[in-house]
Order: C-alpha cells, then sequence, then structure tokens
C-alpha cells in the first residue's frame, strides 16, 4: 500500500466544515446571476429522484441555494438549451452537458459487459428499431417508442424499454430531459454539441477529471468521499489523487488521510450561513459516513424503510442552519397546508432556525399554514408554533 503523502495544511473538524459548506454553495452569497444552472456547474451532479413530497429532489437541491427560485425556472434551467443531460453518477443525475466526455469509461465499461440486468433477445433489431424512430420523430418517451411495460411488476421491460435503456448505457441516446417524470431520449449526437460528442479520453482522463471535479464540489474530502460521489472505485481514486491538483491536509479528528481543493485554501470561507431544509439526496449530505464526520449528525432516507421501523419518517428533511444540521422534518402537504408530520429539533435555539425554515418552504410550494402534528422534544413544539405565528 502506498504511504499517505505529508499533509500540506493542519485544519480543524470546524474549518474543513465550512469549506464543505462554501464549497457546495451553502455558505456566503448566492450567485443569483448563474442562477439553476450554476449551481449544476458548481455541484457538478444534482440527483434524480421519483419522490415528491415539498417537491423533487433536483428542484429542492437549487432551493437550498438560492432561495424560492421558481420551479419551472428549475425544470427549464436543466432541460432547455442543450445545457445538460441525465446519466449515471452518484446515482441517476442531472450532469451539465460539459461532462459528457468525461462519462466515456462508464460507457466503455457498460459496452463491454454486454448487457444490462435485462436481456435481448434479438439486440441489433430492437436497438434499430430505436434507432429509426429516433431519428425520424425523436425526441421520444418510453411511451411514444411503444411502451415500457410487458404488463408485469415494474421490473417486466418491454424490448424496445430495454433497447433504450441500453442505448442510453453506451452512449448512442441520451436523455435530454424529464417529461411527466417520464425520461425523453434522444441520439446522442443530435442532442450533445458536437465538440463535446466524442469518447476520445482514456479511462484515467475521465476519473482524474471527476476526481478534481468532485473535490472542488466538496471542499475537503477523504479518499472515500471521493469515491462516492461519481461512485468510483477507491483504487480508481487512489490512482488518479497525485494528478488532480488536489492538495493532502490534516483535519482534526478525522484520522485518516485528506484532500482539499487549493481554492478551498487559498479563500477562507466567510459570509452568510443558508437556513434551509435539505432534500435527503442533498449532496451535502448524500454520503452517510461523511455527514457523520463532519455533521455529527446521522443521516437515513427511510422512504423504503417499513413505516413501523422509521426513526424519523417517511422523507425526513435535515435542517441546516448557522452551518450545522439541527433538526429534521418529515413534511406532507395537505391541500394548502404543509403538514410537519415528524419534526426534532437540537436544542431551543434550533427553534426559530426551524420555524423560518418552514415557513420559507412552505411559501415556496404555495401554502399558507405549517402545522406540527409530532415534535420532539414535546417541550419545544409551544416556542415553534409561537416562533411559526411570529414569521407568517
Amino acid at each position: 500500500m502506498t504511504a499517505a503523502p505529508e499533509p500540506e495544511a493542519s485544519l480543524s473538524a470546524d474549518e474543513a466544515r465550512r469549506a464543505a459548506l462554501c464549497a457546495q454553495g451553502l455558505l456566503g452569497t448566492p450567485d443569483r446571476r448563474a442562477g439553476v444552472r450554476g449551481v449544476l456547474g458548481r455541484l457538478g451532479a444534482v440527483q434524480l429522484d421519483t419522490i415528491s413530497v415539498l417537491a423533487r429532489s433536483h428542484e429542492l437541491v437549487p432551493y437550498a441555494r438560492l432561495g424560492a427560485v421558481g420551479r419551472q425556472q428549475v425544470e427549464d434551467a436543466y432541460w432547455t438549451g442543450g445545457h445538460s443531460f441525465e446519466y449515471w453518477s452518484h446515482a441517476a443525475c442531472i450532469l451539465p452537458v460539459e461532462e459528457w466526455p468525461h462519462f466515456a469509461f462508464r460507457r466503455r465499461a457498460r459496452r463491454a459487459k454486454g448487457h444490462r440486468w435485462h436481456r435481448l433477445e434479438d439486440k441489433e433489431a430492437s436497438c434499430a428499431a430505436v434507432r429509426d424512430r429516433l431519428k425520424v420523430d425523436g425526441p421520444l418517451t418510453t411511451t411514444d417508442l411503444g411502451g415500457g411495460k410487458n404488463g408485469g411488476e415494474w421490473f417486466d421491460w418491454s424490448e424496445t424499454k430495454i433497447a433504450v435503456e441500453w442505448l442510453l448505457d453506451t452512449g448512442e441516446v441520451v436523455c435530454t430531459e424529464r417529461r411527466g417524470w417520464k425520461r425523453v431520449y434522444d441520439l446522442a449526437e443530435r442532442a450533445v454539441p458536437d465538440p463535446l460528442l466524442h469518447d476520445d479520453l482514456d479511462d484515467t482522463e475521465c476519473v482524474r477529471r471527476l476526481v478534481a471535479q468532485a473535490g472542488a464540489a466538496m471542499g475537503v474530502t477523504t479518499r472515500a468521499d471521493l469515491a462516492d460521489y461519481h461512485r468510483l472505485r477507491g483504487d480508481q481514486v487512489a490512482e488518479v489523487l497525485p494528478l488532480t491538483g488536489l492538495v493532502p491536509v490534516e483535519v482534526e479528528g478525522w484520522g485518516r488521510p485528506a484532500w482539499a481543493d487549493p481554492q478551498a485554501l487559498a479563500v477562507p470561507p466567510r459570509g452568510r450561513h443558508r437556513t434551509t431544509l435539505l432534500s435527503p439526496f442533498d449532496s451535502l449530505i448524500w454520503d452517510r459516513p461523511r455527514t457523520l464526520r463532519m455533521f455529527d449528525f446521522t443521516h437515513r432516507l427511510e422512504a423504503y424503510v417499513p413505516r413501523t421501523k422509521r426513526l424519523h419518517g417517511y422523507f425526513a428533511m435535515p435542517l441546516l442552519t448557522g452551518g450545522r444540521l439541527r433538526g429534521r422534518v418529515d413534511p406532507a402537504r395537505e391541500g394548502t397546508t404543509l403538514v410537519a408530520r415528524q419534526l426534532s429539533m437540537r436544542g431551543r435555539d434550533a427553534v426559530e432556525p426551524m420555524a423560518r425554515a418552514l415557513s420559507e418552504a412552505a411559501e415556496w410550494v404555495g401554502c399558507d399554514t405549517v402545522r406540527v402534528e409530532r415534535c420532539e422534544p414535546e417541550k419545544l413544539r409551544g416556542p415553534l408554533e409561537a416562533a411559526l405565528r411570529a414569521v407568517s
């Protein structure tokens, strides 16, 4: 095993946390001129998910950083003008179109595997049929192409669905937008700008670029953090780390080698902290071990946990305030009422920020009332409801 390089700087845990918040666009003045596309470019990936409570996760991410940006404005920023595409990064993610060449290594790996978990009975014929339809009539959804299911369970895909997803995996087809939460497919040769439409970069250069981008998006990281951001292997990260420009540092209490983006060291993080509710899929917190290490906060999405075993609720959204995670709330909507089905706070000084975050989120999604059902600790219910009245 290669010895870790000597650290070039020592950071306190607080300095590392602030650097991460700054890198993620949650500390300092929001760049409203760059807007949603600026957020996407800064983060490098915004995760998609089917769950919609207050809003879908890809809408909540720019909201957390920019405030009450219009939801249609968010969709337009992602899906118009050819500025982004959907592909496999941390999960299914919206990615800046400039990153297309850097996922060539993953497209090659998919091609080398030869199939998805579904297999096509006649791959060439099925893929040719999809190519022909897209060439003549695209962009198209799976429904436009003839339907995605054979009539069984959700995973009982039609030949057309398997074929178009295979072509997306391998780069002949690109998802250009989501329409009614359905992927809209187009031929990559038509949707990706010509200067970017190539797989010329070798695997090492692709991974080097993605590791450097992840380092910049996180500020201060471990090797495991870097691997998790775009779901790379640890050995892939280790191979390219010396080539990324990331600087080895030591972070108080981490107990493992760390790396920092030089920009995070050059400019001390300063400015106003954002108070907001975070999507469980926000890139600040999507890595559970990192979230625990940086914020002393155990984060877990419980949407797929049986109801009786949930600790914090179906879609618990952490409260970020003062640069720390000080509580969480499981929200729902009933007409024009935002319902805090289950809410917890870390201390009385989290009450006012929680009230403010709930009120702002309610207004953003068109609610005019906030109702708290379960509050932990219960003794903070009265102060919270008083704070909600004060900010409404």
